[in-house]
């Protein structure tokens, strides 16, 4: 019978620190997006020589980039507490209100997904981030007061993948807007090199450029693909070679180019059933049984980055080099952009 009294950890919680040292910790640590790093870097340089907090950063770009692991690095190069929440957790004027009012001087309060904020809450965060300090009204109707209740000064850092939808009298309150870029595939090999290390896989340059290849630019998936060699290989045995590699990643059908069964399944509906479009979002998520807002949301931004899809007013067409990919001829070698 196991001692439960052993202080010595669990392979679960020694499995659990080993994915949280995935994510650096310094600005020195991180992997890519160059020009945001020199930004942030000037922008924390700058408050720790006068002595004061940050000013407020708003972190936008695609899932999967780093805004959470820049999150904790602001607040850990300030040496200061890190507070975390997200947007759909803040639905009443209320909930941020308890949020901002126990914050200590210069934490460092961290708000994922801010666009899916309540607007009321939205309105109580303008005053906050200016003037630090909120009203509170008590009562209803006439007999109603406003209490001014001030705040300690703090640092917020915004997380959003859909900075449009931000009003702009918000957006226009952050002291700085980091626009995070995909990742290269040379970049996405040092990010693979680090992890490989840190989860103790032996991965050759091989297999390296074969996984960042696969990861469609993104950290997020190279980690978690990197993950799946590594159980391919504890089962299988032998090494992360590329055979391995390869076998791992065509178990959990992600192709050459990082293409998974649902991209594929819409490129298969545009190109076979609909013979290249225009066909209209909705109609392409019915063929594939998925919401529209996940094809718009997760599916087709890759697609039109890696130039498989095109989209035009009467609908998503597809472009030769989706035909070519899936190994069907055009029917004329060309593609019609009459609506662009």
């Amino acid at each position: 019978m196991d001692d439960l009294t052993d202080p010595t950890p669990s392979k679960d919680e020694s499995e659990l620190a080993i994915e949280g040292a995935l994510r650096p910790t310094s600005l020195a640590e991180f992997v890519g997006q160059m020009k945001v790093r020199g930004q942030l870097q000037l922008l924390l340089d700058a408050a720790r020589l006068q002595e004061r907090p940050a000013d407020h950063i708003l972190l936008a770009g695609p899932p999967g980039l780093g805004k959470t692991t820049l999150a904790m690095i602001v607040a850990h190069e300030s040496a200061r507490p890190l507070r975390m929440s997200s947007g759909p957790a803040i639905q009443h004027a209320g909930d941020l209100a308890a949020l901002l009012s126990s914050l200590t001087p210069g934490e460092v309060l961290f708000i994922d997904e801010i666009h899916r904020m309540a607007r009321s809450a939205e309105e109580m965060l303008y005053l906050a981030m200016e003037d630090f300090r909120i009203d509170i009204m008590v009562g209803k109707g006439a007999g109603a007061t406003s209490i001014p209740l001030d705040l300690a000064p703090f640092t917020l850092v915004g997380a959003t993948t859909r900075a449009g939808l931000l009003p702009n009298p918000l957006r226009d309150r952050f002291g700085f807007t980091a626009h995070l870029e995909y990742y290269e595939p040379e970049e996405l090999e040092r990010v693979l090199e680090r992890s490989a290390r840190m989860l103790d896989v032996p991965l050759p340059a091989e297999s390296r450029a074969e996984i960042a290849r696969r990861s469609r630019g993104t950290p997020r998936i190279a980690n978690r693909l990197l993950r799946r060699v590594r159980d391919y290989v504890v089962v299988h045995g032998g090494s992360a070679t590329a055979a391995s590699v390869d076998a791992a990643l065509d178990l959990y059908d992600v192709d050459a180019i990082g293409l998974d069964r649902l991209d594929r399944a819409v490129l298969e509906a545009l190109v076979r059933r609909f013979h290249g479009g225009p066909v209209g979002l909705n109609t392409l998520a019915v063929t594939v049984g998925e919401e529209a807002d996940t094809i718009e949301s997760v599916i087709e931004p890759y697609l039109v980055r890696i130039g498989f899809m095109g989209r035009t007013p009467r609908g998503r067409v597809a472009t030769p080099d989706a035909y070519a990919h899936l190994g069907v001829r055009h029917a004329d070698q060309t593609l019609r952009f009459d609506d662009l």
